[in-house]
């Protein structure tokens, strides 16, 4: 399942904060700092761009799915509904 190209750091943050569990701890600059306590702690930084690069979504949506122990699909998944 492809990841969509024109996500904003924002919409993103948005997505992890309201179906993983995510919270922002922090932000400094044009990076957001997200934390999760499931199931074990795992922490995240987002830039906050307008549109994020595919790379660096890929990577995010790869090591969210890592620490949820669950396919990139389903993660990208979530993505597709906003």
């Amino acid at each position: 399942m492809k990841i969509p190209r024109d996500l904003s750091g924002r919409e993103l943050v948005q997505i992890l904060t309201k179906n993983l569990d995510y919270k922002i701890i922090h932000q400094r600059g044009s990076h957001m700092v997200l934390e999760t306590g499931g199931p074990s702690q795992h922490r995240i930084t987002i830039p906050d761009h307008k549109a994020l690069r595919i790379g660096t979504l890929s990577a995010i949506v790869k090591a969210v799915a890592r620490h949820k122990g669950v396919p990139k699909e389903e993660i990208a998944a979530l993505l597709k509904l906003t």
